[in-house]
């Protein structure tokens, strides 16, 4: 199954709204942070999708997948 293209593209386009890391892009956010949303609970609908999946992807080491994304 090939990522949804327009989901990779908000990962790399959206800012985090809130907390620490307001305004980092969602794809450059620190994997211990993502961690710890992991084990206190995701935010609830789209950001909280986004953070899961960006979470998922640099757990599973394929951050470069965005790369060409955010040459954009």
């Amino acid at each position: 199954m090939l990522p949804d293209s327009k989901l990779l593209l908000q990962l790399v386009e959206m800012q985090m709204p809130f907390g620490k890391y307001k305004g980092r892009l969602l794809c450059d956010l620190p994997v211990s942070y993502l961690e710890w949303f992991n084990r206190k609970g995701f935010p609830e609908g789209k950001l909280g999708m986004l953070l899961q999946t960006i979470y998922e992807i640099k757990l599973n080491g394929l951050e470069h997948l965005l790369v060409p994304l955010k040459k954009k």
